[in-house]
């Protein structure tokens, strides 16, 4: 079985290859997103808590988490979840995925480093690799880089370079971030929301007005009917 092992802090993965199965044992029966300790697969793992995040079978069906079986099911799939993207608005399929209990059929399993133990593994925990993307929501790049509240955050985004000999560099739009003109647009929405309410205020009274008057016309004119028949009665 191959072992696709990754470590998300440094931004490096590596493949291993396990022949003996008493090496995985440790694994079987584990679901996804179970943490087990890496002591079985090795000395170099000694220490090191992996993660269980996912894998294939041999003939190339993944994992889903929730399906607590460890061989394949059919299911309907349709637009949000995993394992499936939709090719047309609305459209459902049904499809082959394996369960989330890790056995013995798998091809490749996917691990996370939770722990990292004392010694370094080449190739996996020895460099660290830049990050090609960075978040783009502000709050999110205020705690990447620990800023303040008052630390300008269009100085932080990531950026990556597109054409080397040019140097030019892309960067992402910063999403959620606090700017004069969003502040002018929001105090712009709510004083059309107060005009509103005024306005819809003051129909209401003058339809209240309107109708208290109508109904005093009803009843002087009942009071002028009943008048009326009175006074041809007593003729």
């Amino acid at each position: 079985m191959k072992i696709n092992i990754a470590n998300p802090t440094a931004g490096m993965q590596k493949v291993f290859e396990i022949d003996d199965d008493k090496k995985l044992t440790p694994f079987f029966d584990k679901r996804m997103a179970a943490e087990v300790p890496g002591d079985s697969l090795g000395d170099e793992f000694k220490g090191y808590i992996f993660r269980i995040s996912g894998g294939n079978d041999k003939q190339g069906f993944p994992m889903k988490q929730g399906i607590l079986r460890n061989q394949r099911v059919r299911l309907l799939f349709k637009k949000g979840m995993s394992c499936y993207r939709e090719r047309r608005t609305g459209c459902r399929k049904r499809k082959s995925v394996r369960g989330c209990i890790v056995g013995p059929d798998l091809a490749i399993m996917n691990l996370v480093i939770a722990k990292k133990g004392p010694e370094e593994i080449p190739g996996l925990t020895d460099d660290n690799k830049p990050r090609r993307l960075g978040p783009k929501r502000a709050s999110n790049i205020r705690k990447l880089f620990n800023l303040e509240k008052k630390d300008d955050v269009k100085q932080f985004v990531v950026r990556r370079v597109v054409k080397e000999g040019n140097k030019k560099q892309k960067a992402p739009k910063i999403q959620r971030l606090v700017t004069s003109s969003m502040l002018q647009r929001k105090r712009f929405f709510r004083s059309q929301t107060r005009a509103k309410m005024q306005v819809a205020k003051q129909l209401k009274a003058d339809y209240a007005k309107r109708l208290s008057e109508y109904r005093q016309e009803q009843k002087e004119l009942r009071a002028a009917e009943v008048a009326k028949k009175k006074k041809e009665k007593s003729k």
